[in-house]
């Protein structure tokens, strides 16, 4: 069970190493500008592999669970699916429901652990696997894999590592179960933190804020929403920058030497890639020959 471009890499370890009897995963949904009807990478990634694809609407629905005992799964993976299994599911399958959770649980639990570990200006993360059941990420560990997160890597770059890491790890937590020697262990009662859904809203920065942290903001919401400002009543989309030192009013612009350089709570941001809505991503200095941006000119 999976929806989301990080299931795609434990698909194809699953699809190479065992018997896979179907990949689900969302319906078909409107995306992107034109909000064309397209299916999830998931399902993109099982048809290539040749898989059956079943995507219902939601998977408490009686006629699913009817259909997912009758295929009678000896074990079900689940990786960035997108919705909470039931107790009828996961009852289903003998050996359990194993979930590929990118974080090292207890800490980050919850539906962006990705994208909040960067944005929080974590260091370190890593994938855990465990038996899934009926709270939010609070199953019994069977494995877990340290990984180091680089200074300038956005959530997106962070995720597709994640994805190669995870992929490993549920092959050989499915090894350790077959062979009988993995235990799983509860989760320890002390750490826990949370990395609820994103919104957009959350992309809003606040220029108050310290440069690090801004910078941090603008890394862990790639691909989406993306950290945006406001420039002349138009939403202007963050993509890339990085910390200065000089200092001046939040929210205005102090230099356009090296970046479009903005004065922060603490330090500056020397924003390197942006977008203007209805417009192009593009590089600071193309953008600044398009649009008049100049020193003292003020975002947010």
């Amino acid at each position: 069970m999976g929806t989301s471009p990080f299931a795609l890499s434990t698909m194809k370890a699953l699809a190479a190493s065992e018997t896979v009897i179907a990949v689900v995963t969302q319906p078909d949904r409107p995306r992107g500008r034109g909000k064309k009807v397209l299916p999830p990478p998931a399902k993109e990634c099982a048809l290539a592999l040749g898989l059956t694809v079943w995507q219902p609407e939601r998977v408490k629905e009686l006629h699913f669970i009817e259909q997912l005992r009758a295929s009678e799964p000896e074990l079900i993976v689940v990786a960035a699916f997108g919705q909470i299994l039931p107790p009828a599911v996961l009852a289903v399958p003998p050996r359990g429901c194993i979930n590929v959770h990118p974080s090292l649980l207890p800490r980050y639990r919850g539906a962006a652990p990705i994208n909040w570990a960067v944005i929080r200006g974590e260091t370190r993360t890593g994938v855990t696997t465990y038996f899934m059941d009926e709270g939010m990420d609070t199953g019994a560990v069977l494995l877990a894999r340290d990984v180091e997160i680089k200074a300038t890597e956005t959530a997106e770059e962070l995720g597709a590592r994640l994805a190669v890491v995870g992929a490993e790890l549920l092959i050989e937590t499915i090894q350790g179960i077959k062979q009988g020697g993995l235990q799983a262990r509860p989760q320890d009662a002390q750490g826990v933190s949370y990395a609820p859904l994103l919104k957009k809203q959350d992309g809003l920065i606040r220029w108050e804020e310290g440069a690090d942290q801004i910078r941090n903001q603008i890394r862990g919401l790639v691909p989406w929403p993306v950290a945006y400002t406001w420039w002349q009543g138009q939403r202007l989309k963050v993509y890339q920058g990085r910390v200065g030192a000089s200092s001046g009013s939040s929210g205005e612009i102090v230099s356009l030497n090296t970046g479009i350089e903005v004065a922060c709570g603490t330090g500056s941001l020397i924003i390197e890639t942006l977008q203007l809505e209805g417009g192009k991503r593009a590089g600071w200095a193309e953008f600044i020959r398009g649009h008049r941006l100049t020193p003292g000119a003020r975002l947010g």
